[in-house]
Order: C-alpha cells, then sequence, then structure tokens
C-alpha cells in the first residue's frame, strides 16, 4: 500500500519538478506516476494505478490556465472543488451540460460511502480545515482558445477560477474508488493564452511543488 499516490499529467510538467521533491516523496513510502493528458486517458490510468498502488491519498500536481485575475501565474493553489465542461449535449451558446438536463454522470449505488456516491457535473475534493476561501477548479476535453471560449465556461461556472484537462478525471477515479484526492495546481498562464513562449511552466510547477510539499508535511 502507497501512502501518497502523486499523479502528473504530461512528462513536460514531470521534468519541472525538483528531485529533491521527487526523492523525499518516494522516501516518504509515496509514489509519482504520469496519468496522461485528458480527461479520458488520465480517468482510465488513475484508475488503474490506483488498483496497482492502493493508496491511502492521491494528489493530482500539474499545470493549469487560469479564468480572470484572480490566481497569479507562476502560483500554485488547492482547489476544494472540480468542475467538468463538455459532457452533456450541443455547443457553444447550445451548449447543456448533463446535470442541468437531470442526467448523472454515475448514478450512485445508494451504499451511504464516498465510492457509492452519484457523480454530476462537480466533485468536491479534499479540504484544508484552515481553508478560508472556496476555489473550483474546471476540467474540459479542449482548453479555451480565446476570450469567447472563457467567456462561455464563466457563464456556466463562474465560480471556476482555472481550467484544466484532468482534474475531474482523475476525481471521479478517486470517487468510484473510495480514495480521498487533493488537486494542485500550478498557474502557468491566462487561460485563452495560446503561445508557449510566454507561459511560465517550470515556475508553476516549482509552485505546485513547495505546495504538495506543505500540504503532505514533507
Amino acid at each position: 500500500m502507497t501512502s501518497w499516490l502523486v499523479l502528473v499529467p504530461t512528462a513536460a510538467e514531470l521534468q519541472y519538478l525538483p528531485m529533491h521533491f521527487l526523492n523525499v516523496i518516494e522516501r516518504k513510502g509515496g509514489a509519482i506516476e504520469l496519468c496522461g493528458f485528458g480527461p479520458v486517458v488520465a480517468a482510465a490510468r488513475a484508475a488503474s494505478l490506483i488498483v496497482a498502488h492502493q493508496p491511502k491519498q492521491v494528489v493530482l500536481c500539474g499545470i493549469a490556465g487560469a479564468l480572470g485575475d484572480s490566481l497569479q501565474v507562476a502560483s500554485a493553489y488547492r482547489f476544494d472543488s472540480v468542475a467538468c465542461y463538455g459532457v452533456g449535449v450541443g455547443c457553444g451558446q447550445n451548449y447543456r451540460s448533463s446535470s442541468s438536463m437531470g442526467w448523472r454522470q454515475w448514478p450512485g449505488d445508494g451504499g451511504g460511502h464516498a465510492s457509492s456516491a452519484a457523480i454530476g457535473d462537480v466533485i468536491e475534493l479534499s479540504k484544508l480545515r484552515s481553508a478560508t476561501e472556496q476555489r473550483l477548479l474546471l476540467t474540459a476535453c479542449a482548453a479555451s482558445q480565446d476570450d469567447a471560449d472563457i467567456a462561455m465556461r464563466r457563464s456556466l461556472y463562474p465560480q471556476a477560477l482555472a481550467e484544466d484537462m484532468e482534474g475531474f478525471a482523475v476525481a471521479a477515479a478517486c470517487q468510484l474508488a473510495g480514495v480521498p484526492i487533493s488537486v494542485v495546481r500550478g498557474i502557468s498562464n491566462r487561460a485563452g493564452h495560446r503561445d508557449h513562449v510566454d507561459w511560465k511552466i517550470a515556475e508553476a510547477m516549482m509552485a505546485a511543488a513547495a505546495l504538495v510539499e506543505e500540504m503532505i508535511g514533507l
């Protein structure tokens, strides 16, 4: 059994995690694995890694794009909940989420425990006892291309502060397995800004690693 299973979406993100961080996670009985890019592979990979490692806690650690000005680029944040954008019907102004139509992504089985709970468009994550500010992360199959994309997503999820492509997927895998999950994202860019030359990936991942270390008491 693994104490902490740290999942990182891509090798491009993993390469910026400090060696000290990798070594400490291993010494503390944890493991670091790639979960893959995008919600489909991330969900499937996370589920298989949970079976293989039997972790007490999962942490998803990677980069995200800020929606608006509430989060600072090159800083990292822990999120309290994660929402799903794109599962439903229609697109653009015609998009309707599955929950808005009364459909759940997982109906639940009425067992009365976390793994049996229904899954709609939002999943609550492991929370910090001292947290005073609620942060919502929005997961999409495709990142925002421009301001119009951002406006559409924020009209549906006005509390969303950042977007990623794996958070909801990994959280769903963890909920179905009955494993607590925390999501830490370093803000590498403003959502909709697609020129990677301007992204602060290294700084965002360093900040994310520092936050994970603080969070799990390393």
